[in-house]
């Protein structure tokens, strides 16, 4: 009968537990290292977003104020960090029927406000029913000091986000 014996070479090894502490540690240093630029991503996708969901509504406006042959408003509430449309019936102006008629808060931390040096004291942009615009700049800052401009530069052309490299940024 032949009888197998283990040696310590041949059996199984595991981790000891100041293997698995180090690795921990080590973990624990890099997370601790990569949360900073982490937070300030977060920050910059949550404007990035707020600007997109603007232009997105810019883009509703100037379609529906063409389809339906009334004049569209987008009023921007630096103050309430708001913004809302509006369209024209008869001499007033009133939401529209859908969901888009509501008013969108910015999210915590975000600002906005109109940055057009020919009307400083700009509270909307109107939509034409013949395709045109009003130009005009918006500026959206994060708590962190992010930031996306949205711009239209004539009555031609639609809202849009200005890319970093437009803005200087790298």
């Amino acid at each position: 009968m032949t009888s197998t014996i283990l040696s310590s070479r041949d059996s199984p090894r595991g981790f000891t537990l100041l293997e698995l502490v180090l690795v921990m540690l080590i973990v624990t240093v890099l997370m601790a290292m990569a949360a900073p630029s982490l937070h300030g991503f977060y920050g910059s996708r949550r404007t990035a977003e707020a600007a997109a969901q603007i232009v997105a509504l810019t883009r509703f406006a100037r379609a529906a104020a063409a389809n339906e042959g009334r004049v569209y408003r987008l009023y921007l509430d630096s103050h309430a960090s708001a913004y809302w449309l509006v369209r024209q019936m008869g001499t007033e102006f009133v939401p529209p029927a859908s969901d888009l008629g509501q008013v969108f808060s910015l999210p915590d931390g975000i600002g906005a406000k109109w940055a057009d040096e020919q009307t400083p004291d700009r509270q909307y942009v109107h939509f034409y029913p013949t395709g045109r615009t009003e130009a005009g700049t918006i500026v959206l800052t994060g708590s962190q000091g992010q930031r996306s401009e949205i711009r239209c530069e004539s009555g031609t052309e639609m809202y849009r986000v200005l890319k970093p490299h437009e803005l200087g940024q790298p």
